[in-house]
Parts: C-alpha cells; sequence; structure tokens
C-alpha cells in the first residue's frame, strides 16, 4: 500500500461523534436541501453544529432529524476510506472547505451510499459503532436564517 502525504491534523476528535457528524450534515442536505454545516463544534461532551435553512424546522421535522439519525446508525452502513487525486473526485465533492494549502491526495470517506466528502479525521467502522444520537435542542435564528443542532452521542 502507498503512502499518501496530507495536511497535518491539529485535532483529536472522538470518533462517534464525528462520524455523527457526517451523518447529520447529510441528513440535513437530504431533508432541507441545505449545504453542509457552516460551524460545528463536535466534542465528546456535546456537540453543536449550525445550516443556512429557508425556514425554521417545526418540531415534527426535528423529530425526524433525530429518527432519521437513529435508523443510520442501526442500519451500520460501513465507514471507508479512499484515496483520489483532486483530479479525480467525484462530481458531488465539493473542495470549498478545505485549506487552501491542501494535499493533492485527498482522502474522502464515505458512509455507505449515504454520504462522501472529504475529511482527514478518525471515523469508527461503521454507524454502528456510533451509539445513541441524542438531539439536546436547536435553536433558530430568523435574522441569519440559521439553525443549530445540539447533540450529544450515548
Amino acid at each position: 500500500m502507498e503512502d499518501y502525504v496530507l495536511n497535518e491534523h491539529n485535532k483529536e476528535e472522538f470518533p462517534p461523534a464525528h462520524t455523527a457528524e457526517h451523518l447529520l450534515n447529510q441528513t440535513m442536505i437530504r431533508l432541507f436541501g441545505c449545504g453542509r454545516s457552516y460551524n460545528a463544534h463536535v466534542e465528546r461532551k456535546k456537540s453543536k453544529m449550525s445550516f443556512h435553512l429557508d425556514h425554521k424546522p417545526s418540531r415534527q421535522e426535528e423529530r425526524e432529524i433525530e429518527r432519521r439519525m437513529q435508523e443510520l446508525i442501526e442500519e451500520d452502513l460501513p465507514v471507508t476510506f479512499e484515496f483520489v487525486t483532486r483530479d479525480n473526485l467525484p462530481e458531488d465533492v465539493a473542495l470549498d472547505r478545505l485549506p487552501d494549502d491542501a494535499s493533492e491526495t485527498i482522502r474522502l470517506v464515505r458512509i455507505g451510499d449515504y454520504d462522501v466528502c472529504p475529511c482527514i479525521g478518525k471515523h469508527v467502522r461503521s454507524t454502528g459503532q456510533i451509539g445513541r444520537f441524542e438531539m439536546l435542542g436547536t435553536n433558530w435564528d430568523e435574522a441569519e436564517r440559521s439553525f443549530r443542532v445540539r447533540f450529544k452521542i450515548v
């Protein structure tokens, strides 16, 4: 196997919560047609992620986020990695979040057929290892059209 030189990584993430971050990003994209989180603090004890949305989610929509997250965890989807060069990226993978000095070789993290994105962080081997996703609360900022999800992994 080749050794790839990737960017330095300055953070030691908690793999279950970090993998849940990928799932929540894709769940929000699918439910609300938004982009990936623009502000995320993912930690062992509790995490928060913020999304720009076109409306304040209803209580029913909030319950659906939590339900889908738990369903994805229970599906025990495999988490795999692949290395690609910038010019061989899948069409649905954006590089706009990578640092300016990102390497030519990019590590993609795939979660089943559900999500794929560039990432050099630590992840669980399958979603079944995440545990339980528990939504702690949400906030809506009308002026910013911003929806923050607070959660923990139990």
